[in-house]
């Protein structure tokens, strides 16, 4: 691997190698100031590599395969589903643990770039195009207007990008999928209960997320009086699909509608007019139960409020890596 530019005589082009790391997956890609569109690497899954030393071990390996000739490293952007403001960056949904130091020590590169998985995805935002976005319900985009990205997936990422003077875009990233979780419904109120019970403090991530779903669905069972036979996230989303399984199917659609209330609440508080965009992995995964279930409704159902929220557009996001496009940008901002 390059990390400095080679006297070859040749012009040497400069790489950034970009990584986006969750709680179950983590998908490297490399991209160039010119271009910046993540040309892949390789996506590996976290239960197969004990350390984050060995991934990057593997890591090394398969860009040596690349044989990309006359580059060099320039910077690196990682990209994590934690804190990044953390010395020893800890994951939520992770065992891996890893320090900017260690990075640069190991890739040979001292530009390292650590930043939350869900700014990534927000600054990917406004790069957006038409064919990666699947329109849920009506309302309408103001350019450079607030934009939100809520993604439920293996937990619950939250961030937003608001534009400066110069229509720039600002990251803003948090941790929104941990606020509180607020029933509507007298069924959600029971599920409350027992999750309660459970959890104790009850946050909107232990419903939106691959958990969450069998959460919801276990607690379901047990207010129904009915056996939980699925297992698996997956099984309950394939049975609903199916619609011949009512316990899988509430399940879902009360998945989608607690989704639709915190999509609504995000909408208002940031007063998104760029539009409250669906990332992390499931939702692209059932976008007909998507629009079958409640969610547009409750994100309208915000009282004096529901024409402000009228307004707003929200999507599904089918980018394959909004996370490392996101990061391809944010590496071409820093130079």
């Amino acid at each position: 691997m390059n990390t400095v530019p080679a006297d070859t005589g040749k012009q040497v082009r400069p790489l950034y190698l970009l990584a986006d790391i969750g709680g179950t997956n983590a998908r490297f890609a490399f991209a160039d100031p010119v271009n910046t569109a993540p040309e892949p690497i390789a996506n590996y899954a976290v239960e197969e590599f004990p350390s984050f030393e060995e991934v990057l071990n593997q890591l090394r390996q398969d860009w040596q395969a690349l044989n990309l000739s006359n580059t060099y490293l320039a910077r690196v952007c990682l990209a994590v589903a934690a804190i990044p403001e953390q010395r020893e960056i800890s994951f939520t949904n992770n065992p891996w643990r890893f320090t900017a130091e260690g990075v640069a020590e190991q890739m040979v590169c001292p530009h390292i770039s650590i930043i939350n998985d869900f700014a990534a995805v927000a600054r990917a935002l406004p790069a957006l195009s038409a064919e990666h976005l699947e329109a849920i319900g009506g309302g309408e985009v103001e350019q450079y207007k607030p934009m939100v990205a809520i993604g439920p997936g293996t937990g619950t990422g939250v961030a937003s990008v608001v534009f400066d003077r110069q229509n720039r875009p600002v990251v803003l990233p948090g941790e929104g999928g941990h606020v509180d979780f607020a029933p509507i419904t007298d069924i959600e109120a029971k599920i409350l209960r027992r999750l309660r019970a459970q959890f104790g403090r009850v946050s909107i991530e232990r419903l939106l997320c691959g958990a969450g779903i069998m959460n919801i669905y276990r607690a379901l069972a047990d207010i129904r009086g009915l056996p939980a036979v699925h297992l698996t996230p997956e099984t309950v989303g394939s049975a609903a699909q199916q619609g011949d399984d009512a316990l899988a199917g509430e399940a879902m659609n009360t998945f989608f509608s607690v989704l639709g209330s915190a999509a609504g609440n995000l909408a208002l508080t940031l007063g998104a007019r760029g539009g409250v965009y669906l990332a992390g992995g499931i939702a692209p995964g059932y976008i007909d139960l998507l629009r079958k279930s409640d969610f547009r409704a409750r994100f309208l159902a915000k009282g004096r409020f529901a024409d402000f929220n009228g307004d707003i557009a929200t999507y599904v996001i089918t980018h394959p890596d909004p996370g490392l496009l996101g990061a391809a940008l944010i590496c071409a901002e820093a130079n």
